[in-house]
């Protein structure tokens, strides 16, 4: 009779998630979340492949995060707003998704489209269908910067950093919906 299954591919993403984000990308090792799942690590690889599989798994889970937690947003200082607390509750893994870097493995396409879905929407909203796309990256581009340097601690000059977001995310805003120039 086979042994019964000691854990789940869903428990497993969510083991190494947990890992990445106490103890960043180097603590993911297979052993750690076979030791954190409560199963010998070549039992894991019955589950996943790689490595390289896990991290993709762990990146596509943190996109469907993102993407449930923006979905409400109906504007776009709740789109940014809402990408900024994420990236607080989950910085290694948002890092991970927003500047993966080398040897981290690319996400499915779906994945990004869907954490996408809301920055395109309020993106049209703001401009237009025609450049939905652009303002959706712009958003995305600019709040992915700010908040990276913020965990990473790069604002070092003083000042209050919530009014920074603040001022940056009206004004980034407001030239999406000003007119262009002649």
């Amino acid at each position: 009779m086979p042994t019964p299954d000691r854990t789940s591919v869903e428990a497993i993403v969510a083991a190494a998630r947990d890992l990445l984000e106490t103890d960043g990308p180097a603590g993911l090792t297979m052993a750690a979340v076979a030791a954190r799942v409560g199963v010998r690590a070549p039992s894991l690889y019955k589950r996943v492949e790689s490595r390289e599989a896990l991290l993709r798994s762990v990146a596509e889970a943190t996109l469907s995060a993102l993407a449930e937690r923006l979905d409400g947003a109906t504007s776009a200082r709740e789109v940014l707003d809402g990408f900024r607390a994420f990236g607080h509750e989950r910085p290694a893994a948002f890092q991970l998704v927003m500047t993966p870097g080398p040897g981290i493995p690319t996400v499915r396409r779906e994945f990004g489209a869907a954490a996408s879905a809301a920055a395109l929407r309020v993106g049209e909203q703001l401009v237009g269908p025609e450049r939905a796309l652009d303002a959706a990256r712009t958003l995305t581009a600019w709040a992915a910067g700010f908040v990276i340097m913020e965990l990473n601690g790069g604002f070092q000059l003083g000042g209050d950093v919530h009014e920074a977001w603040d001022f940056g995310a009206g004004r980034i805003v407001a030239s999406l919906t000003a007119p262009p120039a002649p």
